[in-house]
């Protein structure tokens, strides 16, 4: 199982690291108004979002369950997990909707400012901090 671990904790900081430099690359396109500089962050959207970020997102759901599934009843205990786990949808929440904005951008349909975007860029960085707490501190 410390493999598994290992694994899933391996992913789930490249699903982050995409979590963080996405929103990141929304600001600098947002800002962006020449045509060179908006079709080389349409590649890198679509590159980091496709490449990167999903595959770190479906491989750190799938390490998560294998540890999850077999003590489901011991996780269920502590309120932390339930915790954790609503978080964990959230940020899928925002996953997707990082899809949608990568989208709107691939169309030139990007109805943001960059100082949106500054403020988007947060949410997983307040997740992140939760999650950590309540896996290594376990306060309920």
């Amino acid at each position: 199982m410390l493999w598994i671990k290992a694994l899933h904790i391996i992913f789930m900081v490249t699903w982050f690291a995409g979590l963080f430099y996405l929103p990141r690359l929304f600001v600098y396109h947002a800002m962006s108004n020449d045509e060179i500089s908006n079709e080389r962050f349409k590649v890198m959207e679509r590159k980091l979002f496709f490449g990167i970020m999903t595959p770190g997102a479906i491989l750190t759901i799938a390490f998560g369950l294998w540890l999850l599934i077999p003590s489901w009843d011991a996780y269920m205990i502590g309120y932390w997990m339930h915790i954790k786990l609503g978080l964990i949808w959230l940020l899928i929440f925002y996953h997707i909707w990082c899809g949608f904005l990568v989208k709107a951008f691939k169309y030139d349909r990007n109805t943001k400012s960059h100082v949106w975007y500054r403020w988007f860029n947060e949410a997983p960085v307040l997740a992140l901090i939760a999650i950590i707490i309540l896996v290594v501190v376990k306060p309920f």
